[in-house]
């Protein structure tokens, strides 16, 4: 009888312990959530000022550009892939995931690196053309998932400053060009997952969390550090964060990613460090755990539904099928494509980061020049339409709706929307309404339906790019607007510009 109550008594200790530790991780878990919300909401005057850029480039350069999607005379491909490592396909369409994908040692890569030597880099010519493209901010990339650091970093020697013949901090030059040619400035880092010295990218703090959990797809398994996850966060990913705030005052935004296993707690930490040197740059939801000031969008998808806890948000995409340098990926998007990224995401309210891929020697690819000169073309003529504008109660009107869903998803489906003369995007700005057409040909005339219940607000109406007031009509549920020859023979449609009196 003795040794059964000892037992309950036992038992009972045990409940009493897992109750008050589950009451210290919910007071914890609250107190964290607070302190996140007190700091973000300290930066409500910050998110018009993003969300109006509504345009920038995003780069992805590093080692990995080098190499070029090519490991020991081999394409690095979905077709090729070793399932061992876990890759998802869409990874192996992605030229920064090499050391990753075809499983290069550490000692390897890190010899790559030491060839890597960018010469034709020029730090004000990318910014300069993504000022020609009509983009407002960048976002550079002092390290991605390979640990190689793009900047001169004091807390770690496996950076292109110390570690190869190059010696020049490239994010540094960056930053100073946006400086010079006034646009604004963002970093990507990858705070996470370090193949070089990550350890397990949190494994094993998730498995304890989350008992039989098994996924491998982003861990260094081929080659691992034998750090311990924490150790790393602690003495490289929070010290390197520490350095670049600090040597990259004023950005506009950090771009964390793939939080896979992180903590909470370990989320707040980056939250915490950014905001106490940095307190008017926007955090992105890739920390995790929800801690983020902004939505960042799946790579190269629009969504359908935006979460209405977020005050803003922003798509990354690509002009071809990769982020980092793939030699062989010369499937570059098309004008027409890129307008309907962009007009698109501007009808939902959102940001668009567009990506170029530099090569080894540091040059931008001319398939992604050619076509971002194309698209600064068009934005100076109807980028009244984009930039600092907002949603409108009608979003999109007409029956062309082509869904984009993922990087794979572009590769495998491609674009073969053809916009038809009924296909109309809004955006909003002060009293004006802004009705952009993507279809080459429309005729003298065009309706608009979704117009109509504000017609007798409409002063006047007019094609940007051209100061007349054009005569326009309502009757049968829709505007009818008659349009000037320019707007209706035109090539890359054209956007109405409807000024209302209030």
């Amino acid at each position: 009888m003795r040794r059964s109550k000892d037992k309950i008594r036992r038992i009972v200790l045990l409940v009493i312990c897992i109750i008050a530790v589950n009451d210290m991780y919910s007071q914890k878990k609250d107190d964290l959530l607070k302190d996140w919300s007190d700091m973000h909401n300290t930066k409500t005057d910050l998110f018009k000022d993003y969300n109006d850029l509504k345009f920038g480039m995003f780069i992805h350069w590093g080692v990995y550009s080098k190499l070029g999607g090519v490991w020991k005379g081999e394409k690095i491909i979905p077709e090729t892939r070793n399932p061992k490592y876990g890759a998802s396909p869409e990874s192996w369409l992605q030229g920064e995931w090499i050391m990753f994908c075809a499983g290069i040692r550490r000692q390897e890569y890190r010899d790559v690196a030491r060839t890597f030597n960018p010469s034709l880099f020029d730090a004000e010519k990318w910014v300069m053309l993504a000022k020609e493209a009509g983009m407002r901010y960048i976002v550079a990339m002092p390290k991605h998932h390979d640990g190689f650091a793009m900047y001169h970093s004091e807390v770690n020697d496996f950076n292109i400053y110390d570690w190869t013949p190059f010696k020049r901090d490239p994010i540094e030059e960056i930053y100073k060009a946006c400086q010079k040619y006034g646009l604004r400035m963002g970093i990507y880092y990858s705070h996470s997952i370090d193949w070089m010295d990550g350890g397990d990218a949190g494994e094993a703090q998730y498995r304890n969390e989350h008992p039989g959990y098994i996924d491998n797809y982003a861990i260094n398994h081929f080659d691992p550090s034998p750090v311990k996850f924490t150790e790393y966060i602690e003495k490289k990913a929070k010290p390197q964060m520490r350095e670049i705030l600090k040597k990259f005052p004023n950005l506009v935004e950090i771009w964390y990613d793939y939080p896979r296993n992180m903590n909470l707690e370990q989320s707040f930490d980056f939250y915490k460090l950014a905001y106490d040197i940095q307190p008017n740059c926007l955090v992105n939801s890739r920390i995790g755990n929800d801690l983020g000031d902004f939505l960042n969008a799946g790579d190269n998808e629009i969504p359908t539904d935006i979460d209405s806890k977020y005050k803003t948000w922003e798509t990354p995409g690509t002009l071809n099928n990769t982020w980092g340098y793939k030699s062989y990926d010369n499937d570059w998007k098309s004008l027409d494509e890129m307008l309907f990224w962009i007009v698109e995401i501007a009808s939902k309210g959102g940001n668009y980061l567009l990506n170029v891929g530099p090569d080894g020697d540091g040059v931008i690819p001319p398939g992604s020049v050619k076509v971002l000169k194309e698209i600064g073309a068009w934005m100076k003529v109807n980028g009244e339409a984009i930039y600092g504008t907002s949603k409108w109660i009608t979003k999109k009107e007409g029956p062309t709706k082509p869904e984009m869903k993922s990087t794979s998803a572009r590769k495998e489906n491609g674009f073969n929307s053809s916009f038809t003369a009924q296909d109309f995007w809004f955006t909003a700005k002060g009293n004006n309404v802004y009705v952009i057409s993507l279809a080459d040909h429309v005729g003298e005339k065009i309706t608009v339906k979704s117009l109509y219940e504000c017609r007798q607000k409409i002063k006047s109406i007019k094609v940007l790019g051209n100061n007349e007031s054009l005569k326009w009509e309502a009757s049968d549920n829709k505007i009818t607007v008659f349009l000037p020859p320019a707007a209706n023979t035109g090539m890359h449609g054209f956007v109405l510009k409807i000024e209302s009196d209030e």
